[in-house]
């Protein structure tokens, strides 16, 4: 064996070098690929011969090879964006995603979060891959397997009816009383003092105009009525109004509400009796909000009183309704729980699906299958999958994971390789020499 053995140490080591240069190469390619892992080479020296001498048995090095490229899993920084739906993961997790094309049959792993909504509603990647994730309930709870995230863009969202009115009003303590049960409902403005208006929302998203009407009974008592038109409610004649809900109102010698429907508001401290005494809540009537047009008919309304009695004229200050009616979806996000949100057009947000995330044991050993995506090997485990919170990994949204490639590092390793690459070279040249000399020999 001999001299001529060095040649193909030199060979191996040309190859083993080569190789280093072609993953360095790739990284510094890479260097601005979005979710990027970056690879290093490993060398082993090969098996050795054994050579006898003088001293006994000693083994000779046969040269190098590559034992294996490594992917190197370290946290790339991140890049802030314009964009909702870039996303980046902080931790061990990965995007899932799959190929429509396929039937989505095959899941692939991706660190790279530049999604978008496509014309369907469905959040892909640049290459059409759609992102997997989980349906939620009404509640917010994820249920059944995974399956592509899906915003259905003609969706719409159900109407809240309303349940709580509050009303910030002055009534005039200079007005002069009426008896009690004045109150007509064919003469409202006749029989009352000051009156307010707002709109209810039922349970199918249509509004009904309800009036407020408070008529003074006595000193520092009050009466308040709440009507509809008839025409709204079964059993009501339109253009006559109808009664949803009464009560009384007291206050103190300086204006304030101390009372409703005959009981106290505070006890004999002073204090605000929290929570409010149910028979003191001002409320429409059980049964009272009987739609016509097929809405539920439990509603009920609860009034926040804000009132105080003042000389000063009767005036409405403020008054707000919690109902919405239905809405149609306008916008899409993803917060950082990782939920797809829809906004809608009544303003009410409501969590669509949330994304999932998955993590491996071995996440080095899966296998690069080109587009900034990875499929799981024999080697790295099965993918465990979860959402954001249960130890997969954190979502930031507006912000891409840049490389992690270190081009300082990868060009002093290119230096390295390519010193070891031409000591290599040389090693070939040299041993020709030497065998050039032994041909000599003869001459």
């Amino acid at each position: 064996m001999g001299v001529s053995s060095s040649l193909f140490s030199g060979v191996s080591g040309l190859n083993a070098n080569g190789n280093a240069m072609s993953v360095i190469g790739n990284n510094i390619a890479n260097s601005n690929t979005i979710g990027f892992k970056a690879s290093r080479t490993i060398f082993g020296d090969l098996l050795s011969s054994q050579v006898s001498g003088s001293g006994g048995t000693s083994q000779v090095g046969r040269g190098v090879g590559l034992s294996v490229v490594d992917n190197i899993f370290s946290q790339g920084t991140f890049e802030n964006t314009e964009l909702n739906t870039d996303l980046a993961v902080e931790g061990p997790g990965f995007f899932i995603v799959s190929d429509p094309s396929t039937g989505n049959v095959t899941n692939n792993y991706t660190r790279a979060g530049a999604f978008r909504f496509d014309g369907d509603g469905y959040l892909v990647n640049p290459e059409g891959f759609n992102l997997m994730g989980y349906s939620l309930d009404l509640a917010g709870n994820t249920f059944g397997d995974l399956t592509p995230v899906r915003a259905n863009t003609q969706s719409f969202t159900s109407a809240g009816p309303t349940g709580n009115v509050t009303l910030n009003t002055n009534l005039d303590s200079d007005s002069a009383a009426m008896a009690p049960g004045a109150f007509d409902v064919t003469d409202p403005t006749g029989t009352s003092h000051s009156a307010s208006s707002i709109r209810l929302f039922d349970s199918l998203g249509s509004t009904h105009l309800m009036s407020n009407y408070f008529t003074k009974v006595g000193n520092n008592t009050w009466e308040w009525n709440s009507v509809v038109d008839g025409a709204e409610v079964a059993g009501g004649t339109a253009g006559t109004l109808e009664i949803i809900g009464s009560g009384t109102l007291g206050f103190s010698a300086s204006g304030t509400l101390i009372q409703s429907n005959g009981t106290n508001l505070y006890d004999a401290a002073g204090d605000l009796i929290v929570p409010t005494p149910a028979a003191a809540v001002p409320q429409t009537t059980a049964g009272s909000l009987n739609w016509i047009n097929g809405a539920v008919t439990t509603q009920q309304v609860v009034f926040d009183m804000q009132t105080t009695q003042y000389a000063s004229p009767s005036v409405v200050v403020s008054q707000e309704q919690d109902g919405f009616g239905t809405g149609s979806l306008v916008k899409l996000n993803i917060d950082e729980d990782g939920n797809v949100v829809g906004n809608f057009s009544n303003g009410q947000p409501r969590m669509l699906m949330r994304l999932a995330l998955a993590k491996f044991t071995n996440p080095g050993a899966m296998d690069k299958i080109g587009s900034n995506m990875w499929a799981v090997s024999t080697n790295s485990g099965p993918a465990v999958v979860g959402t954001v919170g249960s130890g997969v990994g954190n979502i930031f949204t507006n912000a891409l994971e840049q490389s992690n490639v270190d081009l300082a590092q990868e060009f002093v390793k290119m230096i390295t390789t390519q010193r070891g690459f031409s000591a290599n070279s040389k090693t070939i040249t040299t041993t020709d020499e030497m065998l050039a000399e032994v041909i000599n020999l003869k001459r």
